[in-house]
């Protein structure tokens, strides 16, 4: 029988953030890895020893997601923030998916704000990922099959992510990279998480925030970014950042 944990639960977070972290009940067929950005080498107390620490020398989350896939023992990976409460019942079910189907090297999850209710217009099915509805992707609702995502090379592109320049799109980059590689996944109607109520949608229609989401459709598109950059707009429900905007999104380089 193999002592390969079942399951790898890595936590990205930062110094003074560790002492913020939930951690599930401790479980034999579990590892719980915790990667905390230092550059700076200040000084903190993990006090839950049953976790492995990994501590980074650099800032973006791309890169502690990428040290999670490399140190990860477990035959799935879960990704974690400071302030994400996973639930148990739902990592179960999506654990049993995955064994059940090991042509699926993804789960796309589901997750609810701390009212209690969906953070999303959710699938009510299980649907296969694909390019074109995946883009609302967020790390914590992601378990992987580690040796499938090992095999096809794929990591989180770290000119991405929280703590980069392009703040956003990791998630939606590295599951369009594994689809493109020949992987396979399925958005999953059951709940692994509960996530405060974030404020970054304060940024929509800033320079910043348009030049980011621009330059995630060039990675993922190529050529035909300007189309699909022109069908985000239409379908999205922030408001419009006006026609100058508008253009500048769909068109620039």
């Amino acid at each position: 029988m193999s002592d390969r944990p079942k399951l790898t639960i890595a936590y990205s977070t930062l110094p003074n953030r560790v002492h913020l972290i939930v951690f599930p009940v401790r479980r034999a067929d579990r590892e719980i890895l915790v990667l905390v950005q230092n550059p700076k080498e200040t000084s903190y107390v993990l006090e839950e020893r049953s976790a492995k620490l990994v501590e980074l020398r650099n800032i973006g989350v791309a890169k502690s997601r990428n040290v999670a896939l490399e140190r990860a023992s477990g035959e799935y990976l879960l990704f974690g923030d400071d302030d994400i409460l996973f639930n148990e019942t739902g990592i179960s079910e999506a654990i049993q998916y995955l064994e059940q189907n090991p042509d699926c090297s993804i789960i796309l999850a589901q997750a609810r704000d701390d009212s209690g209710a969906l953070r999303k217009d959710y699938f009510k099915e299980i649907k296969s990922l694909r390019l074109t509805n995946s883009a609302r992707a967020a790390t914590y609702e992601l378990i992987v099959r580690v040796d499938a995502i090992r095999s096809k090379g794929i990591n989180f592109d770290e000119d991405f992510g929280a703590g980069a320049t392009n703040y956003l799109g990791d998630e939606y980059i590295f599951i369009t990279d594994a689809l493109r590689a020949g992987l396979k996944g399925v958005h999953l109607p059951t709940v692994i998480a509960t996530h405060p109520t974030e404020s970054s949608a304060s940024k929509w229609g800033t320079p910043e925030d348009l030049d980011a989401r621009r330059k995630i459709f060039t990675r993922v598109f190529g050529w035909r970014a300007p189309i699909f950059r022109a069908g985000f707009l239409l379908k999205t429900k922030n408001a419009n950042p006006g026609l100058l905007n508008s253009l500048r999104f769909i068109f620039k380089p």
